[in-house]
């Protein structure tokens, strides 16, 4: 359970920017985020406002103020993200590093898993071409090299090292959930390929996690787990979560969404060079959802009611093994 900061203490921590309204915006495991209207540069203006949770120390995916350096990085590029306006480190961990950032118009929407629609999200072709363009996005974010970013000292992680993680969490969930991991597990590490040209690596891109007007993504947002390493696991990540078959849950939007195919040929055209071995990074992101799935489950069957979305995903979780050792062949 994420601890949650007093709404009024947090406002009066942000009065040197004259933030009022402050209210809690949903989502978000491992930061806290909030809304409300500051004054910066003299501008009154919307903002949202990303804290580490209080009284745990801010590293990895809870290190915000990490997230907002690599927002000044990527502000002058042609990926589009929110503008940092403001930061302090805080006293950590009793108070929490916090940065405030522009808001951004838009709608953020998952049509695997958001059944509803509403506004624009009602026309399958503009959930389609918003796919697209997030796509583009994608591979305008992996056309940065990580070097002229300042980030040349930033470690890099490997091939192995991702398919190793998703094993450690397959050894700690019912086996009877993933039938069949180990051997993907092997198959994944007998035929890993030659590592890309290293790149910015968001860890989540899928459409959930960008912010769209119409057609156009006019953020990617939830930067919590950047990494520099290979771009294809991002590419395989997004196309996986993508494609209503993964999941096999109905979507009306599944006759009128882009393939896999398409979406790569898209990526592979912004980007402006060839994609290889694409089969094993959709083999291995089939192999990081089963994993992170099914400690999903696992934790939600350990509470007196479990989630119904995670035991309907769960049904799932065999399949995404079997489609990942299809891929490998």
């Amino acid at each position: 359970m994420t601890i949650e900061i007093d709404l009024s203490t947090l406002e009066s921590r942000l009065a040197v920017i004259g933030l009022t309204g402050l209210r809690r915006l949903s989502g978000g495991a491992s930061s806290l985020s909030y809304a409300g209207t500051a004054t910066v540069d003299g501008i009154s203006r919307a903002v949202v406002v990303k804290a580490a949770p209080p009284g745990l120390e801010p590293v990895r995916n809870r290190d915000v103020l990490r997230q907002a350096s690599l927002l000044h990085r990527l502000a002058a590029t042609a990926v589009p993200v929110p503008t940092v306006l403001w930061e302090d480190p805080g006293d950590p961990p009793e108070v929490p590093p916090v940065f405030v950032m522009s808001f951004v118009p838009g709608s953020s929407f998952e049509p695997l898993f958001d059944r509803d629609g509403g506004d624009d999200r009602d026309d399958p072709a503009v959930v389609a071409d918003r796919m697209l363009d997030a796509a583009r996005a994608l591979a305008a974010l992996h056309r940065l090299d990580p070097a002229a970013l300042g980030l040349a000292d930033e470690p890099r992680v490997g091939l192995t090292d991702e398919v190793r993680r998703w094993t450690r969490a397959l050894g700690t969930v019912d086996a009877t959930l993933v039938p069949g991991w180990e051997a993907v597990a092997k198959a994944l590490l007998a035929t890993e390929p030659a590592a890309a040209r290293p790149a910015v690596v968001h860890g989540d891109f899928r459409l959930g996690n960008l912010l769209a007007t119409g057609p156009a993504v006019t953020a990617v947002i939830d930067w919590e787990i950047w990494s520099v390493g290979d771009p294809r696991v991002d590419l395989g990540w997004f196309l996986i979560n993508a494609d209503p078959a993964t999941y096999r849950r109905r979507t009306r939007y599944a006759a009128a969404l882009p393939t896999p195919a398409d979406l790569a040929a898209a990526y592979a055209e912004h980007l402006g060079r060839d994609v290889p071995a694409l089969g094993w990074f959709q083999a291995l992101a089939c192999f990081k959802s089963a994993a992170t799935w099914s400690l999903i489950v696992k934790h939600s069957r350990r509470r007196p009611a479990p989630d119904p979305m995670a035991e309907e995903v769960a049904g799932a979780l065999p399949g995404l093994l079997t489609r990942a050792a299809d891929l490998l062949g």
